[in-house]
Order: C-alpha cells, then structure tokens, then sequence
C-alpha cells in the first residue's frame, strides 16, 4: 500500500502528516509555507509526492460549527482539481475542533506559546490524518 497525506491548509502555512506504508500510524511533517501562493501549495506537494510516493491525501475541511461551508472550505474545494490534476485521489476530512484538540495536546505537552504557534499547523494535520487511518481500519 501506499502512503497517504494529511493536508491542515492554512492561508500562510500548510501542516503536513504521512502516514506509513501499512497506514496505521500518523506522522508529522515540516509545515509548508506558501504565504496565500496556490502555486506554492501546489508546488510543495508535487515536491513531497516524488520523496513519500503517496497516491491519496485527506484534507481538511473547515466546516462551520452548524456545519454549514466556510470561506475556507470554498477555498479547499477549488483546490481539490488541482490535487486531483496531480494524479491524487482526495478524501475531504471535517476537521472542526482539530486545531482545538492539537492546542489542548500542546498545552499539556508545556509547549511555549513561541514553539506553539511553529508546530500547530503540523499537529492539527496529523490529527486530520489520524482520523481519517482510524475510519479505515474499522
């Protein structure tokens, strides 16, 4: 089997997970900084699809807490074709409440607020990610 990766897309910057060959377990990655640039975010894929080979990424999809669509979730959805264009098959993952849970984890952690505002992006798309390899062993 082949990897997949976990997308948290943020405007500035993009968290990055991956799971293992046997996608049992989430780790993550260096988080991307594309500064709004769709072309960046695109190019940094491409870039670690040729290093981890995965065929799959579940992103993030930043719904409402009513569960209506957001501003952000307009803007996954236009990414989506590009994704796909590079030969990726999307799975859209709800992620209310993943950068929540990835504060909480990192307030526990004692991680200072400095290292916080580095890491959150990669701890929010790894629990994206863990969510999706937990669907999928049930």
């Amino acid at each position: 089997m082949k990897r997949i990766l976990g997308i948290d897309y943020g405007d500035v910057r993009v968290g990055l997970a991956i799971s293992d060959s046997l996608r049992i377990t989430a780790q993550g990655l260096d988080t991307l900084v594309i500064n709004g640039s769709d072309k960046k975010f695109i190019n940094g894929i491409k870039e670690l699809q040729k290093k981890y080979d995965f065929e799959e990424v579940v992103i993030g999809y930043p719904k409402n807490m009513n569960g209506t669509k957001s501003e952000k979730t307009e803007k996954i959805d236009s990414l989506i074709p590009r994704l796909e264009e590079l030969g990726l098959i999307v799975h859209k993952w709800d992620e209310r409440l993943t950068t929540v849970s990835a504060y909480k984890t990192m307030k526990e952690m004692k991680i200072s607020q400095k290292e916080k505002n580095r890491v959150a992006d990669r701890f929010a798309a790894t629990y994206i990610l863990e969510g999706y390899l937990n669907m999928l062993s049930r």
